[in-house]
């Protein structure tokens, strides 16, 4: 099934159409504009900040593009934060779930679908159709407990943590991530775990005589889990089976992606001051950590950096793909090159990545082609924990400015977030990152969560203005969200890959459709990609028009099909 571009004209008001000259004197874009006010979105994130300083406080706010109510329209879900002992609130600490109303504005109905709260303190979010039912469920991380929203597919939610067993009682729980590691066709969940957090336990560090939050390596590190989907509506505990228990850390963001390219799916998991994680599928139920013969687990000089967020994707055009991780100011945010065997290849300096990050404290992070010329950019959402930085820093600021990195081709950025227009001249408090085309104009838009504060949504301007493909998948035999495949679409001599991941930024669920950009030149009339579905099962379809999404359902066979095959 194909369908068009959707509405652009009535999305927003006052869409400026020209270039103005920015205060350096280039050229300013407004790549991204801000459609927060316009969209209707009201609700605001809260942390609970008291000056027992926990540092939940300063971590927590994820957000999702998901379409729960499958009308083809991506909507919003924003996850609060809570309470603290001396961190109260005026009003209900509630979640936040906006219908897409496909015009540029969005109705809350929180409150009607049923997520409006949860009995614990709120993290991040994993999206996907976990029972394969044709409907978005939820899963909310949070502490001291987890929850998962089963989606009745009327518009509402039902809370079945209980019956489902991914309470992860006791546990501090951030990003998380599903993916079908076994490949049975039903989805399974990696919930990263921080640290051991008690309210009745704060920890006391000061700056000045006053309080700050003290360093991560003040709360012991948890064991990440593995639920294993049994296929009835419970999941069953396998970090033991699977060597997961043993892999203590505070981890904070995952990804999922076939990094060897034997066809299961892998997970990389950065960690705050704990090695990162490069967690191999062994096609038997558990799984291999390589970091450290990857050369991914610490930085160069034998350090485990402050991971936060993490993405994987094809940033050089080798077919392989590269991992991004977000870390603390003065570290460097990392990217590791692919380099089909190990180790990887620390690209962090010559990408530009180094020079650019040096000064901030990232979060969110995602690959997409924000111009759709071809190439993975990076977006990535930072700001400080700490509000007496500015005093002992010039170079560092408490709300930092997010960065947007254009991409060569060849995984070498070049900063553009000064030339993008208003919306990267502010600063902001910014920490769970979602990317997805909310108006079906085959431009990537964005959404982050801002700490304490209303989100950001932000709808791309630029991309439209080049040749793209898009593609919807539906599993039949693989899991019918298509986590896990793998595209490959060759246009002018040029062969592009991507991947439909599990997890990625922090905690945040993403557009799970995958657009190609094919820059300015007119695209051929007809393209053909080949997808290599979870199952193993391949097929090719060709005579696909450009500036479409393109619905494609698993076949049950590996074959190659023409356009009249693609059914409505």
């Amino acid at each position: 099934m194909t369908f068009g571009p959707g509405l652009r004209a009535t999305l927003v008001c006052g869409i400026l159409a020209a270039s103005f000259l920015g205060v350096a004197g280039q050229p300013v874009e407004n790549i991204f504009e801000d459609v927060t006010d316009s969209a209707g979105i009201q609700w605001r994130h809260f942390n609970g900040e008291s000056s027992d300083r926990f540092l939940i406080e300063a971590a927590a706010g994820g957000v999702a593009f998901v379409d729960f109510d499958s009308d083809g329209l991506l909507d919003l879900f924003f996850v609060n934060g809570g309470e603290t002992p001396k961190g109260k609130s005026s009003a209900p600490v509630r979640h936040g779930l906006y219908r897409n109303l496909g015009n540029g504005r969005f109705e809350d109905v929180t409150g009607k679908a049923g997520v409006a709260t949860t009995p614990f303190y709120g993290m991040g979010v994993a999206a996907a159709d976990y029972d394969n039912d044709g409907f978005q469920d939820l899963y909310v991380t949070g502490y001291p407990a987890s929850a998962l929203f089963h989606n009745n597919g009327d518009g509402t939610f039902h809370n079945v943590t209980q019956i489902s067993g991914v309470e992860n009682a006791g546990k501090w729980a951030a990003s998380a991530a599903w993916f079908d590691y076994d490949r049975d066709g039903y989805l399974d969940l990696f919930v990263c775990n921080y640290a051991e957090l008690s309210f009745n336990d704060p920890k006391r560090c000061e700056y000045e005589g006053k309080p700050t939050y003290c360093a991560q390596k003040a709360y012991p590190g948890q064991a990440s889990v593995l639920y294993h989907n049994q296929r009835d509506g419970t999941f069953k505990d396998v970090s033991v089976q699977a060597g997961i228990h043993q892999l203590v850390g505070r981890a904070f963001g995952v990804v999922s992606i076939d990094f060897n390219n034997d066809g299961w799916p892998d997970l990389y998991v950065a960690r705050d001051a704990s090695p990162n994680l490069l967690l191999l599928n062994q096609k038997n139920g558990t799984f291999r950590d390589a970091a450290i013969e990857a050369e991914v687990a610490y930085n160069p000089d034998g350090l485990a950096l402050a991971g936060m967020g993490v993405d994987a994707g094809d940033v050089n055009g080798d077919g392989w793909p590269d991992v991004i991780v977000t870390n603390f100011n003065d570290e460097y945010h990392s990217l590791y090159l692919n380099r089909e065997h190990f180790p990887f290849e620390d690209g962090t300096p010559r990408s530009g990545l180094a020079r650019f990050t040096k000064s901030y404290v990232g979060w969110g992070v995602r690959f997409f082609d924000y111009d759709n010329d071809g190439d993975l950019d990076v977006l990535i959402i930072t700001g400080h924990i700490n509000q007496m930085i500015e005093l002992t820093r010039k170079d560092v600021t408490y709300q930092e400015p997010p960065l947007l990195l254009e991409n060569d081709g060849h995984g070498i950025f070049r900063d553009v977030s000064t030339e993008a227009g208003p919306a990267f001249r502010s600063r902001y408090s910014g920490r769970g990152l979602a990317i997805g085309d909310f108006d079906n104009d085959g431009a990537s838009d964005a959404v982050f969560v801002r700490l304490g504060e209303r989100p950001v949504l932000w709808r791309n301007t630029k991309g439209q203005s080049n040749t793209w493909i898009g593609f919807e998948l539906q599993g039949t035999v693989s899991n019918r969200d298509a986590i896990g495949a793998r595209l490959s679409l060759s246009s002018r001599g040029r062969t592009m890959i991507r991947w439909v991941t599990g997890g990625s930024s922090f905690l945040s669920s993403q557009d799970k459709r995958i657009v190609f950009g094919l820059g300015r030149t007119s695209a051929p009339d007809s393209l053909s990609v080949e997808i290599r579905w979870p199952s193993g099962r391949v097929q090719t379809i060709s005579g696909l028009a450009p500036n479409r999404y393109h619905r494609i359902a698993e076949p049950s066979t590996n074959h190659t099909q023409l356009p009249s095959a693609v059914k409505p």
